[in-house]
């Protein structure tokens, strides 16, 4: 523990889970980059955060799971990041639709009921498989061309899911398709295991490769009735608070190269130098700028999830907050590393080095959603409204 995390952590049940998740993230950070070299998805993380009871972290108490708050979310997941943030990343999307389920109830009861029970009693591993080729990110709100047509009482579904995280792993995933002729969007709860459903190893990418975000492919894929578990609610609906594990996640990532750097400047004596390199000043002026600039991201990201949590009344006023937490918080964290690699120098570029990883994966952040140009757009609009 040290001042990075003490601050944050604000009672006992926060300590305890903390404690739990730091240990764990230190034996990711021991096989981070055999999973980025490899592109293999880190199925001995996940299977110890099962073990832990992490997947039902953000699942209602009433359905089994711990009940966590957004606050403790971001908290856990920023830490699992600084150990592997492919690791961080996924399991940030599956614990995200729960939070958001728990929080909304906008589906049946029951169908809600069962899903949690299937993540606490048989470790379920669940995602939304909503981005496609021809729509792009899905909170730009374009129209999926994965369709769903009734058959008796069965639903008929065809379509392919591209950025599919955990795709390896899943055992179910909520799709969105094109309800019949209605012209409105459904989202459908699908097995992986039904027939029709495959996942193509489309994942090929220098950034997140241990998160396998393969395509799902729907071919003719037969549904009961009940598996059209939410229809299109318009704009009414919350803000999606719950997309502040990628803000969580890239913190994470610059904190891992905050702390190899300032390790670096403590350690490495050049001969050139009567110390370590950490004694110049201008290396002194870069950490300084790294404090800085994770400073203010951690401390917007905390304040707002914070807020959500203390204050739910505020909550449908708090989307131009939440998403620029993420612009924040990625652009910082890409400062971070890069600041990072400075101190370091060509070292920093060599494979054996985890900045080197850490680069690449803190760019994949500036294209999770929302966007930086939305996020300046809202923005201005609240502005001028």
């Amino acid at each position: 523990m040290n001042y990075l995390y003490d601050h944050y952590i604000k009672n006992k049940e926060q300590q305890k889970w903390f404690e739990v998740i730091d240990a764990l993230a230190v034996k990711f950070a021991e096989r981070a980059d055999t999973y980025d070299q490899e592109g293999r998805f880190p199925f001995e993380n996940v299977d110890e955060l099962k073990n832990a009871g992490y997947l039902s972290l953000t699942i209602p108490k009433e359905f089994g799971g711990e009940g966590l708050s957004l606050y403790e979310f971001v908290l856990l997941q920023e830490r699992i990041a600084a150990g592997d943030a492919a690791t961080a990343l996924s399991l940030g999307w599956h614990l995200g639709c729960f939070l958001e389920l728990a929080e909304e109830r906008t589906w049946n009861e029951d169908m809600l009921r069962t899903l949690c029970e299937k993540v606490v009693q048989d470790q379920a591993l669940i995602n939304r498989a909503a981005t496609e080729p021809a729509t792009g990110s899905p909170t730009r709100g374009g129209m999926p061309q994965t369709k769903a047509v009734k058959e008796g009482d069965h639903w008929v579904i065809n379509g392919t899911k591209t950025f599919t995280s955990m795709a390896p792993a899943l055992d179910y995933a909520i799709v969105s398709a094109q309800v019949g002729d209605t012209g409105k969007k459904g989202n459908f709860l699908i097995p992986m295991h039904a027939k029709g459903v495959t996942v193509e190893e489309t994942w090929d990418t220098v950034a997140m490769r241990g998160t396998r975000s393969d395509d799902l492919v729907l071919k003719d894929v037969k549904v009961n009735e009940s598996a059209l578990v939410e229809e299109d609610r318009g704009k009414s609906e919350l803000p999606k608070a719950w997309l502040l594990h990628i803000p969580a996640c890239y913190i994470g990532v610059a904190v891992a190269a905050r702390n190899e750097a300032v390790h670096f400047a403590k350690t490495y004596r050049p001969n050139s130098l009567p110390g370590p390199i950490g004694e110049v000043p201008e290396v002194q002026r870069k950490i300084g700028e790294m404090e800085l600039e994770l400073f203010k991201a951690r401390e917007l990201m905390y304040s707002v999830a914070a807020r959500w949590v203390n204050e739910p009344g505020a909550r449908m006023e708090m989307g131009p907050s939440l998403m620029a937490v993420k612009h924040v918080a990625t652009n910082a964290a890409s400062k971070v590393v890069d600041l990072a690699m400075r101190i370091v120098g060509a070292r920093s570029l060599a494979m054996s080095s985890p900045l080197q990883r850490h680069y690449r994966d803190v760019r994949a952040g500036l294209h999770n959603p929302p966007m930086d140009d939305i996020v300046i757009s809202s923005l201005a609009n609240r502005a001028l409204e």
